[in-house]
C-alpha cells in the first residue's frame, strides 16, 4: 500500500532537510507531506527536497494542521512524525507492517520507559494522561501524545473529531478505540530535539483532560 509521512512544521528549517533525507533513505517510495506555518524558510526548503508542501498561514494552531496533515495525504497508510528529529524515522516500517498486519492505528510510544530527552515533568504529566485514558476509556496505552503513528487512510476518512484546539493526537487516539478499530502500540526511543518547543504546556494539559473527557460521548 502507497504511504504517505505527514508532519507539520512551525520555524523547522534547521531539522526540515535532515528527517526529510532520513525519511527518504528509509521509505523511498512514500510520500511526504507537509503543512507548514512557517515565518523562516521550512517550507521552500521542503519543496526544494521534493516534498508536497500546503501553506497554512497564518498559523491556525496544531490541532487545524495535524487534521489538514492526515486527511489531505494520498496514501493507503499515513504515517504522522514531528518535524524535529525526536522521532526514529528507522521505525516506519514497523508500523507500515503492522497496519498491512490488519491493524488500523499504530501509536508509537516514548514512554515505555522514562526517556532522556523529555523532562521529568513532562514525563509525569503524560502518564497520568495514559492513566486517565485508561480509566475513562478502557485503552492500554502509555502514552497519548505521541507525535508518531500510523492510521489506515480509511479509518481517518471515517472518523470525525474536534479539530479545533491543542491535543488534537488525544482524539486521534482515542475517538477510534472507542469507534472499534483495531489499535495497537510499539515502543519506540526518543530523541533530543533540534530547535525550540513550541508546546505550551498549562494549555495542552487543560485540552488534554477536556478531550479525555469529552471523548466518553462516542459510542
Amino acid at each position: 500500500m502507497k504511504v504517505t509521512v505527514s508532519m507539520i512544521t512551525l520555524n523547522e528549517e534547521g531539522a526540515v532537510a535532515k528527517v526529510v533525507a532520513d525519511i527518504r533513505r528509509v521509505v523511498p517510495d512514500a510520500e511526504i507531506l507537509i503543512v507548514d506555518s512557517s515565518r523562516d524558510r521550512t517550507a521552500e526548503v521542503a519543496e526544494e527536497l521534493g516534498c508536497r508542501v500546503i501553506k497554512q498561514f497564518p498559523p491556525k494552531g496544531y490541532g487545524p494542521a495535524m487534521d489538514r496533515a492526515v486527511r489531505e495525504a494520498g496514501g493507503d497508510i499515513v504515517v504522522t512524525l514531528d518535524c524535529d528529529d525526536t522521532y526514529p524515522v528507522e521505525d516506519i516500517p514497523k508500523l507500515v507492517h503492522l497496519i498491512d498486519a490488519d491493524f488500523d492505528l499504530v501509536n508509537a510510544t516514548r514512554l515505555a520507559k522514562r526517556p532522556k530527552a523529555m523532562p521529568f515533568a513532562n514525563y509525569i504529566a503524560n502518564r497520568v494522561f495514559a492513566w486517565t485514558a485508561r480509566l475513562l476509556h478502557g485503552i492500554k496505552t502509555t502514552e497519548v501524545h505521541s507525535g508518531m503513528r500510523a492510521y489506515r487512510k480509511s479509518m481517518i476518512d471515517a472518523i470525525e473529531w474536534n479539530a479545533n484546539g491543542p491535543a488534537l493526537p488525544v482524539d486521534m487516539l482515542i475517538i477510534p478505540h472507542r469507534r472499534g478499530y483495531r489499535v495497537t502500540e510499539i515502543p519506540i526511543e526518543y530523541r533530543e530535539r533540534i530547535g525550540a518547543s513550541t508546546l505550551q504546556r498549562f494549555r495542552s494539559t487543560l485540552w488534554t483532560f477536556k478531550r479525555l473527557w469529552n471523548a466518553r460521548a462516542v459510542r
